[in-house]
């Protein structure tokens, strides 16, 4: 295979772990994994060092290019922007105008991811219950505690770019899972979509470089902490993850959000019949590209 050709495949895989990135629940980590990059990616973006700054501005470009695996990071960031942008406007239609189903929709991804993890721990005991329990009373708390409402101010949207972009990190857990969390889903996908509309062009441009900005902060300064948690502490550290997980369903719930009420009051009905099949169908989701992850990692 010649390299351009490389580069196109590479770019598709992106795309495939850019949709990922935009549905909460469903892992872009684990995409890159299915698709064979997985370990690729981590030691490019870990290749992003004091090392690589130095080559840059000492005007080194080429070796800097090289050390960071640039071709490579640039074809996947080309794929991951591309599918972004095409499915930000599909996701704001859907929360708009089938909220109830969207947010079920989620919900049923989530509820798979939680259990995924908590089916790879084996060795339990009464204190990991203990950290199931209390990663699920912090996953309420902070859902519970949490603002409907987030600010919208340059520096939140730095730190939710920050903190979101480590979930590529973690197993089973969502970047937009985290934009759930923080409140800023619906905007960040809002100043994608508009910005490809040509709506307040300046200002979604400022949202979004701010974001992106976040992004590359967190990544260099939390990815090897983050590692380094999971080295030592890997089974606490999912256990809590889980538990985590599981206790933020509370904001995930289908009708528990303006736009559902919305939708219950204009139609007069809670939609259930067609909330628990697509619940069923995020789930199905998951499991299959979970089972998939398994029999390629059976194979190696």
């Amino acid at each position: 295979m010649g390299k351009f050709s490389e580069y196109i495949l590479t770019a598709v895989k992106g795309a495939c772990m850019g949709a990922a990135d935009v549905i909460p629940g469903v892992s872009g980590g684990t995409i890159a994994f299915i698709m064979g990059i997985y370990d690729k990616f981590v030691a490019s973006l870990a290749a992003i060092n004091l090392e690589a700054v130095k080559l840059f501005f000492s005007g080194k470009f080429k070796e800097f290019w090289k050390h960071i695996n640039g071709s490579f990071l640039l074809s996947l960031a080309i794929g991951i922007g591309v599918s972004v942008i095409s499915l930000a406007t599909v996701m704001q239609t859907l929360l708009s105008d089938f909220p109830i189903q969207t947010w079920a929709f989620f919900f049923g991804l989530i509820v798979a991811s939680s259990i995924f993890i908590l089916r790879g721990i084996s060795g339990w005991s009464l204190r990991e219950l203990l950290f199931l329990a209390g990663g699920i009373v912090l996953g309420v708390v902070i859902c519970t505690l949490s603002p409907t409402q987030t600010p919208d101010a340059l520096w939140f949207i730095f730190l939710s770019g920050a903190i979101a972009i480590c979930a590529m990190i973690l197993p089973g857990i969502s970047g937009s899972f985290i934009l759930l969390i923080l409140g800023k889903y619906q905007y960040i996908l809002g100043a994608v979509s508009d910005l490809v509309a040509g709506h307040n062009v300046t200002h979604n441009i400022l949202i979004l470089a701010v974001f992106a900005i976040g992004a590359v902060v967190g990544i260099l300064g939390f990815s090897k902490f983050l590692h380094w948690i999971l080295s030592r502490w890997h089974k606490q550290t999912l256990i809590i993850l889980a538990g985590f997980i599981i206790g933020s369903l509370v904001k995930i719930w289908p009708w528990n959000n303006p736009e559902a009420i919305a939708q219950t009051e204009l139609t007069g009905s809670l939609h259930i019949g067609s909330a628990i099949i697509i619940a069923l169908i995020g789930f199905s989701l998951v499991t299959g590209i979970e089972i998939a992850g398994k029999i390629i990692a059976n194979k190696k």
